[in-house]
């Protein structure tokens, strides 16, 4: 037989309360019960823990045991604790791939939120590109990964729809296409000088990929796009997203002919169980985004 866990915290109770008529109120059990649980501890150690005359005295032996046993049950409470933390989510760590529109608009109130709710629980983001979040998410460095499908594998991936991204034209505020606030066809940027982008790939399917066909320019740094762009030396297609709210000499525009979207969403691995605290953040970004649409 294998000592027991109540035994020992029956043999810490009666030395805290000094005897066994009030270790057995405190436990719940009767005085007959706990002395017997006390006395098959003792038959398994193969000493005796109190005085035979007086039951709330230590033995040599006993004296020995308590600081060690008192040592194992603090373990084991932090223990315990500590796991049942984790598995409600508040402990642990979520690593996060997200493409960069995303990271800015989206997750930092998302972010917030989970802070607030989950403080410590380590959170790790990265951001990279729509195919870059999933290669990482296939190889498991991210829990999750947020963006738009682009070589989505269904029988490996799935992906969680969470918005609708509309596609739009970049220019400077004074190039007269920024006269079309309503929306722009693609046919009349033709005669604009097009600066191809990452998210350019999202005209492939449609006629609109002859602007990035046309392209002179090709940046894939966002930051370094829109220091480009503000040279006035040529356009691009963006997502909403993408197009930073604070922008003063630049202008998106929708590009209604074709109106085209791109879906964001979650990504997660069919084949892997995501943690607590990675499930508890999905969680929020699906609860935030349909508070934004109400």
């Amino acid at each position: 037989m294998s000592i027991k866990l109540q035994q020992l915290k029956h043999f810490v109770m009666v030395v805290e309360e000094g005897g066994f008529r009030a270790a057995s109120h405190r436990a719940n059990r009767s005085q007959a019960a706990l002395s017997t649980s006390i006395k098959e501890l003792e038959k398994l150690l193969g000493q005796t823990l109190f005085e035979p005359g007086n039951k709330s005295k230590l033995t040599p032996f006993g004296e020995i045991c308590l600081p060690k046993i008192i040592q194992f049950l603090n373990i084991y409470n932090a223990l315990d604790n500590d796991l049942k933390a984790a598995a409600a989510g508040q402990q642990g760590r979520v690593r996060i791939a997200s493409v960069p529109s995303v990271a800015a608009k989206l997750i930092p109130s998302v972010l917030g939120a989970f802070c607030e709710q989950f403080p410590n629980v380590e959170v790790s983001l990265i951001d990279d590109n729509a195919s870059g979040v999933e290669a990482r998410l296939l190889s498991g460095e991210v829990d999750l990964a947020l963006g738009n499908p682009s070589h989505l594998d269904d029988r490996t991936i799935e992906f969680t729809p969470l918005l609708s991204d509309p596609i739009g034209v970049v220019c400077l505020k004074d190039n007269p296409i920024a006269n079309h606030p309503e929306g722009i066809e693609w046919q009349t940027l033709l005669k604009q000088p097009f600066i191809r982008n990452g998210t350019c790939t999202l005209l492939d399917p449609t006629p609109a990929r002859a602007l990035s066909a046309q392209a002179l320019y090709s940046v894939e740094n966002i930051t370094s796009l829109f220091s480009v762009l503000e040279l006035g030396i040529g356009i691009t297609t963006l997502p909403k997203l993408a197009f930073p709210t604070n922008e003063t000499r630049l202008v998106w525009i929708p590009l209604i002919d074709p109106p085209l979207k791109r879906q964001i969403g979650i990504f997660t691995l069919n084949d892997r169980t995501i943690s607590p605290q990675a499930k508890a953040f999905q969680d929020l970004c699906v609860h935030y985004l349909q508070l934004q649409s109400e």
